[in-house]
């Protein structure tokens, strides 16, 4: 099995965690990044998504993920079907463990939100879901 760590729209319940189940992905755990990620709103969708981009240690913040393990041939053809911007790099977790996970090329964040303040992509949109509540 092969650990690939998610930070958006592939979170259990989101819109697109169905391309990890359909693949026999079984979720592992839930942990943070290392701070040194900042976390982006990409421009497009639906569905919404996100784009996590490493910075230099201390720059950044602790991003909330899952991590997932999925048979070899499950995750290459996930691997096969990411659009770009985004991509697979290694990502440094809280817990000291290394998968692979998403990442956005830094052409991909123009006209990006930067949203890192909120610590992850679910209460990103809790809080678009708060704004438009009268």
């Amino acid at each position: 099995m092969i650990e690939l760590a998610v930070v958006g729209a592939h979170l259990s319940g989101l819109a697109l965690n169905h391309e990890l189940t359909s693949r026999d992905a079984r979720l592992l755990r839930a942990v943070a990044t290392e701070d040194c990620y900042r976390l982006y709103a990409l421009p497009g969708g639906p569905p919404r998504r996100p784009g996590l981009i490493r910075v230099a240690p201390g720059t950044g913040t602790a991003i909330a993920t899952e991590v997932w393990a999925l048979p070899p041939e499950g995750f290459a053809s996930f691997v096969a079907s990411i659009p770009a911007p985004l991509g697979i790099g290694t990502l440094l977790l809280a817990d000291g463990s290394r998968p692979k996970g998403f990442l956005v090329e830094p052409e991909g964040l123009h006209g990006a939100t930067d949203i890192s303040h909120h610590g992850g992509w679910r209460a990103y949109l809790t809080s678009l879901t708060l704004e438009s509540t009268p």
